[in-house]
């Protein structure tokens, strides 16, 4: 059975490998030290036959927005400066790609999102599309391309919590 949990010292992050050099050293050598500085919190999909094996992962942080740059139709709702959710990473490991586990991982994600702002005033999710590809991953669940930078996306609080209570995603855990 899947199960998605905070990344502790014990799951094995040195045969993870999702393709991409850069989001496997993030995990492999600093996604603990920034847990432990209270910078992101990383959490990795593990089944629970290998509970140490890593499927995927995904990372959360809090930032801070210019809000100039936000798409057509927003930037002129905020502040100049606005608070925000990101999510810092995303990774499938090469053998569970295209399975359906970064859909899982990011309704996860929102879902864990969508509680902070109960508590937190946040505009929406930022993410860095990595490529193309990336970024069609990330429209299918409304994120919206910054003026001008097509690989930075946002998908506003509003339209977070409009599409979970539609999807009834509350039921779930």
């Amino acid at each position: 059975m899947l199960r998605i949990e905070a990344l502790t010292r014990l799951h094995d992050r040195k045969s993870f490998d999702c393709g991409e050099a850069a989001l496997n050293d993030y995990l492999r050598k600093i996604a603990l030290q920034q847990i432990k500085k209270g910078i992101s919190k990383t959490f990795v999909l593990v089944d629970s036959i290998i509970p140490t094996k890593i499927s995927g992962f995904f990372t959360l942080s809090s930032c801070d927005v210019v809000t100039c740059d936000l798409p057509f139709g927003y930037a002129g709702k905020y502040p100049a400066r606005a608070p925000a959710a990101k999510l810092a990473r995303l990774a499938v490991s090469i053998d569970q790609q295209r399975q359906g586990m970064g859909t899982l991982m990011m309704t996860e994600a929102m879902k864990r999102i969508l509680l902070v702002s109960e508590n937190i005033g946040i505009i929406g999710i930022f993410v860095d599309a990595k490529n193309q590809n990336a970024r069609n991953f990330y429209e299918q669940f409304g994120f919206l391309a910054l003026q001008e930078k097509p690989l930075e996306l946002f998908l506003p609080i509003q339209s977070l919590v409009a599409a979970w209570e539609a999807a009834d995603y509350s039921s779930t855990s």
